[in-house]
């Protein structure tokens, strides 16, 4: 059983304990780790925070942060891996239990999905829209990486939705590229300003707008 150590006036206990020796204990720490390194970026930005800020809000010692990760650089970069595959995943589930048997059903289904997860973890928009973009080069081709997989996802859709017939045959890259940057833009801007309206009638909203423009019918 881990000991408590006082955390040097802080208030907040520190844990003093052995190094996770099982695969289940070391991926129950390092989660532990990337949750509490969310929180503290989330609020400081990147640059402002410390390793040391990342291991109080853990509650565990400065020192077992580094059992895990190299540096800061590379704590940052296993967090925006282990987002980008929470996002997938929850889009994934959502493609498999659709909603209706609408044809465009899986399409509403996977935006909806992502504007839920943004909406449920305002941390993950930060991540990505803010401090990742002002980091410069050291971690452009990775987030490039991570939007570039976004974009796949939603180009294998577009691709599948043009082969029956529902989305005009134009390049299927372009349109991914079109949706994906209309989910992003909509993503920040609804950090920054509340707009009042559920993730899911943003959705409806991007879907309809994406498949019948703005011209009445």
């Amino acid at each position: 059983m881990p000991s408590i150590a006082p955390a040097n006036g802080s208030g907040r206990p520190t844990r003093t304990i052995r190094r996770a020796m099982s695969e289940a204990e070391k991926g129950e720490r390092r989660s532990d780790i990337l949750a509490a390194a969310k929180r503290v970026f989330a609020k400081k930005g990147y640059h402002a925070t410390t390793i040391a800020d990342i291991a109080k809000s853990a509650k565990l010692s400065y020192g077992s942060i580094y059992w895990y990760f190299d540096s800061k650089d590379a704590l940052f970069h296993a967090l925006m891996e282990s987002e980008e595959q929470q996002l997938r995943k929850h889009v994934t589930e959502a493609l498999a239990t659709p909603a209706s048997s609408s044809p465009d059903a899986p399409f509403r289904a996977a935006v909806r999905a992502t504007f839920e997860f943004f909406e449920a973890d305002r941390g993950l928009v930060k991540l990505l829209f803010r401090d990742s973009y002002a980091l410069g080069d050291r971690f452009e081709k990775h987030l490039f990486g991570i939007y570039e997989g976004f974009v796949g996802d939603i180009e294998a859709m577009v691709v599948d939705a043009q082969s029956r017939g529902l989305v005009i045959d134009a390049p299927a890259r372009m349109v991914a590229f079109s949706v994906a940057a209309l989910i992003g833009q909509i993503a920040h801007r609804r950090l920054i300003t509340d707009d009042g309206l559920d993730a899911g009638v943003v959705a409806d909203f991007v879907v309809s707008l994406l498949l019948n423009g703005l011209l009445p019918r």
